[in-house]
């Protein structure tokens, strides 16, 4: 019977999220403040973007307040490690690597390799056509990884930059043929800047974009996953979604799909747990 009421205490809970928030400290995350249109400097100070919105939604969620730092991507995972923040905002793809070493929630959004070059500039029909060229990438991302590992094999050379921004204006001055990112920050730069245009897709890459824990996080990892399963339901993910990128994403993509279990399936650390979605 006590064993019976625990667990029904421990459904409560789930369901009245902002209970968990209670007398607790805010939570502490970082983004790269200059990764648009995930996080980027806000006119009057601070930052906005998609990642900003995503993470006060998640708080409220849960009930607690939030503070979010702002610093280069290359050094969030290491400081997080090291205890000065419980877990990233910025928008981080969840890879086997990774996964080994850090904790994730579940994907709240999918994200493609893509390369964006100069308007003009003769489009990318396959990664042979990197032969001779110069990649434009921001530094200690994926896509820098990805760049640096592959260099080689199609003959390309890799620039690689403390921000995306700075990675596109290479390739606007013609420094670098192409910038390879993620499909919503190349689309959300192409839309401001008539000299940037979106090209070749890498339709193998797609992955989640989740938010990373330390391993010892098991339960805010779990409470993260709920409010961003509550928030895919009620659909202010893919409200948020449409606001940034300017498109509405699809029924079958994460901002519109609650995934079973903690984290991400088929990767390290994810727990396969049924689990009850109420919000």
């Amino acid at each position: 019977m006590k064993r019976t009421a625990f667990a029904f205490a421990g459904l409560l809970m789930l369901a009245t999220a902002p209970a968990l928030g209670q007398g607790q400290p805010p939570l502490r995350c970082a983004v790269d403040g200059t990764f648009a249109p995930h996080a980027m400097p806000r006119l009057g100070g601070g930052v906005e973007g998609f990642n900003v919105d995503l993470f006060q939604a998640i708080a409220r969620k849960l009930g607690r307040e939030l503070t979010i730092d702002s610093a280069s991507f290359s050094g969030l995972i290491a400081a997080m490690n090291a205890g000065r923040y419980d877990f990233l905002c910025a928008p981080t793809t969840v890879t086997r690597e990774r996964a080994e070493n850090l904790l994730f929630t579940e994907g709240y959004i999918f994200t493609e390799y893509q390369f964006g070059i100069r308007r003009g500039s003769a489009p990318i029909a396959s990664l042979e056509d990197l032969r001779g060229k110069t990649i434009s990438v921001n530094k200690g991302s994926a896509y820098d990884s990805w760049a640096q590992a592959n260099a080689a094999r199609y003959g390309f050379t890799v620039q690689a930059y403390d921000t995306n921004t700075d990675a596109v204006q290479a390739v606007i001055a013609g420094r670098a043929y192409a910038n390879l990112a993620g499909n919503t920050v190349v689309k959300f730069a192409a839309a401001r800047n008539p000299q940037f245009v979106p090209d070749f897709v890498m339709k193998e890459t797609r992955a989640h974009w989740a938010a990373p824990l330390r391993r010892d996080s098991t339960e805010l990892r779990d409470q993260l996953d709920w409010a961003i399963e509550c928030l895919k339901k009620d659909g202010t993910i893919a409200q948020l979604s449409e606001k940034w990128f300017g498109a509405k994403p699809g029924a079958d993509d994460a901002e519109n799909t609650p995934f079973p279990g903690r984290g991400v399936p088929g990767l390290p650390g994810y727990d396969p747990t049924p689990h009850a979605r109420g919000c």
